[in-house]
């Protein structure tokens, strides 16, 4: 008798022992899933902060920086959600509130583009629109984006990505035909001018741009070939110069 109980013992504390672990297993997979859901959260929330920031080198319509707030305000609510007793959450949340509320409607500055000085500039300055047009396209597949609102952003995206890639090949073009490397000069001409006639789009800026290069080209083109027949001119020069001395009396001593 004593013996089936301590068996019977044995078993309950067995079983008890297998039940706490497998709730201790429970709630660790828990806590991971809730720091990874909460990791994921603050990644977007910091992402979506370094492309409000970027607005001062990107010109930014309302609709994009309210959609960018709105992202922020959906992350900060889900985190609060799954740390519903964190105080610094719970404030962040409510400012995010208040700066979508106190959003003021200001006019469309799509030419406020400037062009950087120096290429890491231009180089940040596009991997910004990337980021930006990658963050659209991740709302939009969320369902929080209306179509026509992510067509016509994306699109003006797309035009000012144009605009960078074309005016920065053109200022290189410029500087290295100053700096009579006319070679280099119609390299960067050249790139220019398929860039802008690969576009699937003509508007007033793709039109002013392609006749723009095509002048340079040609220009170009003038150039190389005045400087190749004064070449060969001087050559053919030099060739009789030599023929003369070669072929001229010599002088009796």
């Amino acid at each position: 008798m004593i013996v089936t109980v301590i068996i019977m013992l044995i078993v309950a504390l067995i079983v008890i022992a297998v039940w706490v672990s497998a709730v201790q297993q429970h709630k660790e997979k828990q806590d991971a899933e809730r720091r990874k859901e909460l990791a994921k959260q603050k990644k977007i929330i910091e992402e979506s902060e370094d492309v409000i920031l970027n607005s001062c080198n990107i010109p930014m319509s309302d609709a994009i920086i309210r959609i960018i707030q709105r992202r922020v305000h959906d992350a900060l609510a889900a985190m609060v959600e799954l740390s519903p007793t964190s105080k610094e959450l719970k404030n962040r949340l409510h400012e995010s509130k208040e700066r979508i509320n106190n959003t003021v409607e200001t006019p469309p500055e799509a030419e406020r583009l400037v062009m950087p000085d120096n290429d890491k500039q231009i180089i940040a300055l596009v991997q910004g629109i990337k980021r930006l047009r990658q963050v659209l396209r991740s709302e939009h597949s969320k369902g929080k984006i209306d179509t026509q609102i992510f067509v016509v952003e994306d699109r003006r995206l797309e035009k000012l990505q144009l605009k960078i890639n074309v005016e920065s090949q053109i200022k290189r073009g410029r500087s290295a035909r100053a700096a009579n490397m006319v070679g280099s000069a119609r390299q960067y001409f050249e790139k220019a001018y398929a860039t802008i006639s690969a576009v699937t789009y003509t508007d007033e800026y793709v039109t002013e741009k392609r006749m723009e290069l095509e002048k340079y080209l040609e220009e170009i083109s003038t150039e190389l070939k005045a400087s190749n027949a004064s070449a060969v001119k001087k050559k053919a020069e030099k060739e009789k110069d030599d023929l003369d001395v070669l072929f001229a009396p010599k002088k009796k001593w």
